[in-house]
């Protein structure tokens, strides 16, 4: 009985190691565009991940894409996917984003493109007009997702 005791203790152990090991870690992947500077993709924080800034970047060829804002805003989408795949995640374990778009005027069109990627139980999210951003972009998300997002996001409304 002692025995089964400590084989279980250490069995629970070495299911908690793929979590510690996460926690702090730093995210990079190559099917997403590298950092333009000293940051990283993303970092593990206990269960959330925090997804820098991202812009319209082609992961292959890192530069920005043409066509403007909505379709810097769907590159970006793309690119955080890849992010979030690299990590066995989805749009649906996002939490909050944050868009940053130099034209107040465009949200209505990114709106629209925003939900598709988010159809239903969508995260919070901020939209801020920015004077300027990197690389000559007009948009830039950041995102915040858990590892149990889809979970989390379930319809509370009283």
């Amino acid at each position: 009985m002692h025995i089964l005791l400590i084989l279980l203790f250490i069995i629970g152990l070495l299911a908690l190691i793929p979590f510690a090991a996460a926690e702090g870690a730093i995210v990079n992947t190559d099917k997403a565009p590298a950092a333009l500077g000293p940051y990283s993709q993303a970092v593990w924080a206990g269960d959330l991940l925090f997804l820098s800034g991202q812009i319209g970047l082609d992961p292959e060829s890192g530069k920005l894409v043409a066509g403007g804002t909505l379709s810097q805003a769907e590159q970006i989408f793309n690119n955080i996917r890849a992010i979030l795949e690299s990590q066995e995640m989805d749009f649906k374990n996002i939490v909050k984003v944050t868009v940053f778009g130099l034209d107040i005027k465009e949200f209505p069109e990114v709106n629209k493109l925003y939900a598709t990627f988010f159809p239903e139980n969508p995260p919070a999210r901020s939209f801020v007009q920015a004077a300027g951003l990197p690389a000559g972009a007009a948009i830039e998300i950041e995102a915040v997702a858990h590892k149990n997002g889809d979970i989390i996001l379930t319809n509370v409304s009283s």
